[in-house]
């Protein structure tokens, strides 16, 4: 092969490196215009640059904080048009915008004529709001990507715990708190994995989906014993149990409502399926109040 013929390759790939590096930069700029508090964050303390957080924007377009970091470091990776939407709706794109994220990112747009308003705050306002019911937002990788008071202590303390590790399936496989809390736990992770090798044949070679499997591969010889049976099963909705360290087994019945396409981000609800279960989740709730109220209130 003549060097004639090597320049065209050579070409293509300095222009993909180009391009890589101008959707990073341009990622980093709308970030840093966009406060925490437009989204409905607080705004914290000691921020070492304008806007928000790489985390921070990973959490509202409900992608991994790695993956997302990746992207703006310019790194070779794949960005499929429901994840470039996610990260418009979080940047708060206009329709401009959105058009030269699409094209850096060389991606379709499932919206093309969609004006891009955001990721709206209400969704966790929501969630909120439905105290002392449990409730969460999962995508379909199983990532926790906002919850309620009352999800967070279910088992154990989401908020104890590093963002990177708020993900279902990794705590039911690896944390053995959640392989004691979680009842009927064999069926659980089996349909788990089932659900999540079926969402994975939408993602294959995307970074996030192979970091994932990979990392659960590695730290659980039981997640490679259930991954090889390659069962697949459509979600779906079930009673969900916990036995919570507090107040002893919980039952609920759990309601999806998609947020987007069906593939994408759910926000998921608890109902007590009987009056022991409610009971004990008011007092589960009353004991969050009473742990947050100020001294002597």
């Amino acid at each position: 092969m003549t060097a004639a013929t090597d320049r065209p390759a050579a070409d293509s790939r300095d222009a993909q490196e180009s391009r890589r590096r101008e959707l990073a930069s341009f990622l980093r700029s709308r970030r840093e215009r966009i406060s925490p508090e437009s989204v409905g964050l607080p705004p914290g303390r000691r921020r070492r640059t304008p806007g928000l957080r790489r985390e921070e924007v990973a959490q509202l377009a409900a992608v991994g904080v790695t993956w997302y970091t990746w992207l703006e470091q310019a790194r070779e990776i794949q960005v499929s048009g429901q994840v470039a939407d996610a990260i418009a709706r979080a940047l708060m794109l206009d329709r401009d915008e959105r058009r030269h994220l699409f094209t850096l990112a060389g991606a379709p747009d499932p919206h093309p004529y969609l004006d891009c308003p955001g990721m709206s705050p209400a969704v966790q306002v929501m969630i909120d709001q439905l105290e002392p019911m449990p409730a969460a937002v999962f995508n379909s990788r199983y990532d926790i990507i906002a919850y309620n008071r009352t999800y967070g202590r279910l088992v154990g303390d989401l908020d104890a715990l590093p963002v990177e590790d708020r993900n279902v399936m990794w705590l039911c496989f690896t944390d053995p708190r959640w392989k004691e809390q979680v009842p009927d736990r064999e069926t659980n992770i089996r349909l788990m994995a089932a659900k999540f090798r079926v969402s994975l044949a939408q993602h294959l070679g995307e970074a996030p989906w192979k970091a994932l499997l990979k990392r659960l591969q590695q730290a659980s010889p039981e997640f490679c014993e259930v991954w090889e049976r390659h069962e697949v099963l459509q979600p779906e909705t079930h009673v969900k149990r916990f036995l919570n360290p507090v107040v002893g087994p919980l039952a609920f019945d759990s309601t999806n409502l998609w947020l987007g396409p069906q593939a994408g981000p759910r926000l998921t609800t608890y109902t007590p399926v009987d009056e022991v279960s409610r009971e004990r989740l008011d007092r589960l709730y009353a004991g969050i109040l009473a742990e947050r109220s100020p001294v002597g209130v």
